[in-house]
């Protein structure tokens, strides 16, 4: 394979979506004003230009209209959460009725575990994986002590195999399988936040429902990333944050879905919200709580217009290019970024994420070996200096995502180079 960086050049001239990233807006070095190598989309997305637009027509509508925007604003704000719905449900595999734009992920957890963690008689355990991004960890933890259960007991934790640093499918079946009679809740990620693993949503899905339990999925690193298809998995719910591969902006409003099956049944619990009462009686202002069906069903509050905006003008850009051109770039992408750092950087820094290509998104976590936590961290650092912008998780792990929207394989090809140039210096 080609190292040097006119193939780069070569690559970005032949990519049929290098217009794109003229449709974004990159963060740049506050001395120079040179445009950064921007690989934090699992992060936070970069700004759409379009989204600026869409903040002021919210604006604008809001000086002229006042309440009545509510009702006659170019795109009401009574329904403004609705045109997100579609966009949401193309990504995620789930019909319109099945996906909701609210709150933010660890509410929409919350949310969604009142409803879907019902420990009863044997079954009081929810199982989750044993390095869970901490707000799950905690949101699970909170449910089952709100139960009056015991999470020594009653949280089991899967974790890869000893030397081994993903999940293995079989594996978490063969758990599923064993610990299935005492299982109310499986609740997984998508795409794992540290190493970047692309989970078997399909297949596990599948198994937790063998063995009766409810099942949902974290998809804050998968949504906009990989193809998800949660309808047909048979998930009972799924969360996801929109600021990272979606390009929300910082605390966007997140996402959930709610499986149809579950669309017409009132009697689920939940912890209800005006908003999510029977649109056509909503005004009535009875005491009595009628749920919308479908995952509207579960929205506590009117949606905040202004937040939503700039996530309308991303899925704008989703719904005109499609997530199959996208993840065609990013597998093309990734794929680049892997064969670099594994033939300029072998022996000094090691990749976590698997090397299969399915089973993975956009993000490699890249390891530094052989550094003491304080000269690991100083490489990363460097990078910063050099204008790269990953991110880092202590204590020597860097995870950088080429995202295909905006990214481009010159800006790969400078990463490369830079923790090349760091680690020998």
């Amino acid at each position: 394979m080609r190292l040097d960086r006119e193939h780069a050049h070569a690559l970005d001239s032949a990519d049929p979506l290098a217009a794109w990233h003229d449709r974004f807006v990159l963060p740049r070095d506050q001395a120079s004003g040179r445009e950064l190598v921007y690989l934090c989309g699992h992060s936070l997305g970069a700004q759409p230009v379009l989204a600026a637009d869409y903040v002021e027509e919210v604006m604008r509508d809001w000086r002229s209209l006042g309440v009545e925007g509510h009702f006659v604003a170019r795109h009401p704000w009574m329904s403004y959460h609705e045109r997100l719905a579609g966009p949401l449900a193309d990504l995620v595999g789930a019909a319109p009725t099945e996906v909701v734009a609210m709150n933010t992920l660890t509410v929409n957890l919350n949310l969604l575990l009142a409803t879907f963690y019902r420990p009863s008689g044997t079954r009081t355990a929810i199982l989750i994986e044993r390095h869970a991004f901490p707000s799950d960890r905690y949101a699970v933890e909170s449910h089952v002590r709100w139960h009056g259960l015991d999470p020594a007991r009653d949280l089991i934790e899967i974790a890869p195999r000893a030397g081994e640093g993903v999940l293995r499918t079989a594996d978490v079946v063969e758990r599923i399988e064993r610990e299935g009679a005492r299982l109310a809740t499986v609740l997984l990620p998508g795409v794992q936040y540290l190493s970047g693993q692309r989970l078997d949503v399909a297949a596990i899905t599948a198994c937790a429902r063998r063995v009766g339990s409810t099942v949902g999925w974290d998809l804050a690193h998968a949504v906009g990333n990989v193809p998800v298809q949660l309808h047909d998995s048979g998930a009972d719910f799924a969360v996801w944050c929109n600021y990272k591969y979606l390009n929300g902006g910082p605390g966007a409003v997140g996402g959930a879905f709610v499986h149809e099956r579950h669309a017409h049944d009132a009697s689920l619990p939940r912890l209800a919200g005006w908003w999510g009462h029977d649109k056509q009686t909503r005004f009535r202002m009875g005491p009595d709580f009628r749920p919308i069906p479908g995952a509207e069903g579960w929205q506590n509050s009117n949606p905040p217009i202004l937040a939503m905006a700039p996530l309308a003008a991303s899925l704008e850009h989703f719904a005109a290019v499609g997530l199959p051109a996208l993840r065609a770039k990013s597998l093309a992408m990734t794929g680049y970024f892997e064969r670099l750092v594994r033939e300029r950087l072998a022996g000094r820094v090691e990749i976590l994420t698997p090397a299969d290509a399915e089973a993975r998104g956009a993000a490699l976590s890249l390891r530094l070996l052989g550094l003491e936590p304080d000269r690991a961290r100083a490489v990363f650092d460097g990078l910063r200096r050099r204008q790269v912008v990953p991110d880092w998780r202590e204590p020597d792990v860097i995870r950088a995502a080429p995202v295909p929207f905006y990214n481009r394989y010159d800006d790969v090809w400078r990463c490369v180079d830079a923790l090349h140039a760091e680690l020998a210096a």
